[in-house]
Parts: structure tokens; sequence; C-alpha cells
């Protein structure tokens, strides 16, 4: 669905009426004009080169870390692991589940939010820096609906992304390395059903972990009419506040930054659940979405769009 088939597309709306619907507009009519405005925009969204190319380097992330663990072991030596989760790089040669894990360790810290930055930061401006902004609010959409859905779509994007790192990963892994039952960190063993069932769910909540940087990245878009700056903006906070969460001396900031419960979703692999990091990461985030979310619509309801 292009640009000018959101603007054209009939609504039933004659020029001079209130944005936003008929007076007397049923409420579903309402529902599926907001639900039509985030479809376009989620496709848009996806069919851009930029994010093809972004989500074929994540596809590409576990296919490297497979083939990297498969030489070492083919030439006699033992994957290992550093840092938070080392399990998952050390499990993936006796269960290739564990390369879904692995991957998903691995692109959250910079790749992940990175991609999602570069989405959240062109979704205001890149449309004002190509001149379609004014035509999208000609349209019945709001600002205050055009922006939800921007939001909406950037956070699909979260999930979309996450996915396909981890279905590369599951993929990858069932094609170099055996599948079976998985041992969790705390030592029991569990179907390979319900590890697939635990893969799905550290997904769910990697993608969930993105909505702060989504929501940071939308805000910094409302502010600049310039795409690439707006993007370039994203992805150097989240590299500011990657550098700040890694000083000792800034200890006591470091549970308010957005990444410092992102891994968290490990706890999901011990048995049982363990769900208090993952409770304080979600928390977290919510908080980000709330302050950055209210920040980015006060910035756009204000924002002179003819300039």
């Amino acid at each position: 669905m292009s640009r000018a088939e959101v603007v054209t597309e009939p609504r039933g709306e004659r020029p001079g009426e209130p944005v936003g619907g008929h007076p007397g507009e049923p409420r579903a009519g309402r529902a599926w004009w907001t639900l039509g405005l985030f479809r376009s925009e989620l496709v848009i969204t996806l069919r851009r080169w930029r994010t093809l190319a972004l989500l074929g380097v994540l596809a590409a992330v576990p296919i490297l870390i497979g083939i990297a663990v498969k030489i070492e072991t083919g030439d006699g030596g033992s994957a290992g692991g550093g840092g938070e989760g080392p399990a998952f790089i050390s499990q993936i040669t006796n269960n290739g589940l564990f390369l879904v894990f692995a991957a998903l360790a691995a692109t959250l810290p910079v790749f992940l939010p990175m991609a999602v930055g570069v989405v959240a930061g062109d979704a205001i401006a890149g449309e004002a820096n190509a001149g379609t902004l004014r035509y999208l609010l000609v349209a019945p959409a709001g600002r205050t609906r055009l922006l939800l859905a921007k939001y909406a779509a950037t956070l699909a994007f979260c999930l979309i992304a996450t996915l396909v790192v981890a279905v590369s990963a599951l993929a990858v892994g069932a094609l170099l390395f055996p599948l079976g039952d998985v041992t969790t960190i705390s030592g029991t063993t569990i179907s390979f059903g319900e590890g697939l069932l635990r893969a799905g769910l550290v997904a769910v909540v990697v993608a969930a972990s993105l909505a702060g940087i989504a929501a940071l990245g939308l805000f910094v878009s409302t502010l600049t009419g310039s795409g690439v700056a707006a993007m370039a903006t994203t992805v150097g906070l989240l590299i500011t506040v990657q550098i700040l969460g890694t000083i000792p001396q800034l200890e006591a900031v470091h549970p308010y930054l957005f990444p410092h419960y992102w891994m968290s979703f490990s706890d999901l692999m011990r048995e049982p659940l363990y769900w208090d990091e993952v409770r304080k990461n979600l928390g977290l985030q919510a908080l980000y979405v709330a302050v950055f979310g209210s920040a980015a619509w006060a910035r756009f309801t204000a924002k002179d769009i003819t300039a």
C-alpha cells in the first residue's frame, strides 16, 4: 500500500469535517480505520530496502554463530562462552535449540536495539524529510492516532526482528546440531516441546525489552525533520547508555538504564521459572514507554508540519 493510497483511500469523510471521523461515527468504524493505518505503516516499513537489509543482517548472526561453533568443535575444541548466559554457547553442541538463546543473547545488546532504533528514529522524521507527513495528516488520521500507529508498527517490527533471529537460529541449530531434551540452567531436564515453548516465551520477552528504545527513538523522531539525524541520534543514545552501564562509578543509576535487565530472559531457562528480574525489566520498559511516549505525543501534537 502506497502513501497515496493511505491519503486518498475513501473514508466517507468530507473536506472540512473534524479530523478523526464523523462526530457520530461508530467506534467500530474508527477502530477499523486505526487498524488499517497500522497495517499500512507496518507494510510500508517492511517493504523498505533498509528494513529488509536489517532483517537480513539479524538472520545472518545465528548462521555465523552456528558455523563458528561447528568449526570449533569439529577441530576437537569445545564451545565456550562468557558473560551473561554462558551456558547457552557451551550447550549448543549438545542441543541445537540452545543456538536460539545464544543468538538472542548475542544480538540483544547491539544488533536488535540498533535495528529498532533505525526504524523508530525514521518513523516521523523520515515522513517529514520526504514531505509526506503533511499529506498523511490530511487523511482522517489525526496526530495522536498516527503516532500510535507508528509506535505500534515499530513494536511489531521489534517482534518480527526477534522472531527472525529465533527462527534463523532454530533452523541452523537443527541443521548443524542434534535436537532433543533440554537441560535447563538449573540442571533439570525438560522435553524438547517444552524447550520450544520456552524459546517462544524468551523471544516475546526479548521483543518486549525493546519497547523502551522504540519509544525513545519515536520521541527523537519528533524533534527533527531529518530521518538520518533521528536515526543517528537514537543509535548514539543507545551506545551512550550502553557505555554508562559499564562504568562502575555510576552503579547507582544502572538499574534505571533501559538495557540493564535485558539479559534477564536467561532466567526463563531455569526450573522453576524465575520471574523477578524479568518483571523488573518489563516494568522499566513500561516506564520508558510512558515517559518518552508522552513526550513524543506532546511534541508531535504541537509540531509545525508546514515548516
